[in-house]
């Protein structure tokens, strides 16, 4: 089960989810009844999301309450928050590289500046990293991106090759597919594992998927 929080603290040039993310419009719901509504599901593991479920308020609250209930939580977050003991059985870290940030004219005033200074988080990274079970998921918009992302790794705690995953630029089936030869070699050449969209490939790029 997929809980979606609504707000971001970046502003990514190809967010998926703006909807939630730049103008989020969702329910303003207390963690108990978030709780109420997912227990009426037979699933047992549940992904927190968003925008960035690390800045919504009762994340914490929700994630022991689910823990004290036997879910699975894997949260998925660009890595910028520290986790400061949140109940996660594991991190899905996707920390944003260079082509993420908007070009002049593309976002709100000072957001550019904004993303910028916050997409990379070192330390914070550093800290998931080592407190959780953790996989890496970088977005890749060209071959180029993978110096970048080695980069990074080289500065942060050790990770296996097989716990990054690199996944396609792309909100339509035809640009994922364009895509996918590229980040598919890059993958054999380093040993990572390939990531798709299944989602969009499915039902394409809507909410409720």
């Amino acid at each position: 089960m997929f809980v979606r929080f609504s707000g971001c603290n970046l502003r990514c040039a190809w967010c998926d989810t703006p909807y939630a993310s730049w103008n989020p419009k969702g329910e303003s719901v207390l963690p108990a009844e978030i709780v109420a509504r997912m227990e009426s599901f037979p699933a047992r593991h549940c992904v927190l999301t968003g925008g960035e479920p690390m800045i919504a308020a009762g994340i914490r609250d929700l994630a022991a309450n689910l823990r004290e209930r036997g879910w699975h939580i894997t949260i998925e977050t660009a890595g910028t928050i520290p986790p400061e003991g949140i109940a996660c059985d594991l991190a899905s870290l996707s920390p944003k590289l260079r082509h993420s940030t908007p070009a002049p004219g593309t976002a709100p005033a000072g957001w550019i500046a904004r993303h910028e200074q916050r997409r990379l988080q070192p330390d914070v990274l550093a800290t998931w990293i080592r407190d959780y079970e953790i996989q890496l998921k970088f977005v890749i918009a060209t071959a180029t991106d993978l110096e970048e992302i080695q980069t990074l790794l080289a500065s942060l705690p050790p990770i296996p090759a097989h716990h990054v995953l690199l996944m396609s630029e792309g909100i339509t089936h035809e640009e994922l597919l364009a895509r996918a030869p590229v980040v598919a070699d890059l993958c054999k050449q380093v040993g990572y594992r390939y990531c798709d969209r299944l989602h969009i490939h499915l039902y394409g790029n809507r909410r409720g998927t």
